[in-house]
């Protein structure tokens, strides 16, 4: 699993940073996160291209997935694994009844496009489930709040993070 030389945020520079980016690494600051955020040379735009990235497995990659609730077009965030699919069905039961959200959604609601949603950072507060396959790993990354930014935490630092509840949240992988 080789991967390709990611920088650290602060070799970089504040300024010269995506915008999305500077919101997640103030986040972070803010709630005194040991990891900066850091730029890859590709994108990651899918948990895959992620975990290649950085020579782990896809389940260390904490997707955020954006669905519209249906009742009050409030925005939810599902945080899962890269290796898991959603079951859309648990988080209704959970929320009450979601729908796809569009690209313009996801970025007018958290402020990211679509590839770079970050867990945290929102511009506006989603409601917010992280999903318990997370916790098979001591160590996962997740975007930043860009197709190039990532940064490193521990399941548990997530869920401080994002005062959010572990729920299980994911249909049951075929083998």
């Amino acid at each position: 699993m080789g991967g390709s030389d990611p920088h650290a945020v602060g070799e970089r520079g504040g300024d010269s940073l995506p915008e999305g980016v500077q919101r997640v690494a103030a986040a972070l600051l803010a709630k005194g996160h040991p990891h900066a955020p850091v730029m890859l040379a590709d994108a990651a735009r899918t948990a895959q291209q992620a975990a290649d990235a950085l020579g782990v497995f896809v389940g260390q990659i904490a997707k955020s997935i954006i669905f519209r609730r249906k009742s009050d077009g409030m925005a939810v965030l599902v945080i899962t694994s890269g290796d898991r699919r959603v079951d859309e069905k648990k988080v209704e039961a959970l929320v009450g009844k979601i729908g796809r959200a569009d690209a313009e959604f996801v970025k007018a609601r958290t402020g990211f496009s679509i590839g770079g949603v970050s867990p945290i950072g929102h511009v506006q507060p989603p409601l917010t489930l992280v999903d318990r396959e997370l916790f098979r790993f001591e160590v996962i990354w997740a975007a930043a709040g860009h197709p190039h930014g990532v940064f490193k935490l521990r399941p548990q630092d997530l869920e401080t993070l994002s005062a959010a509840p572990v729920a299980d949240v994911t249909q049951i992988p075929v083998v």
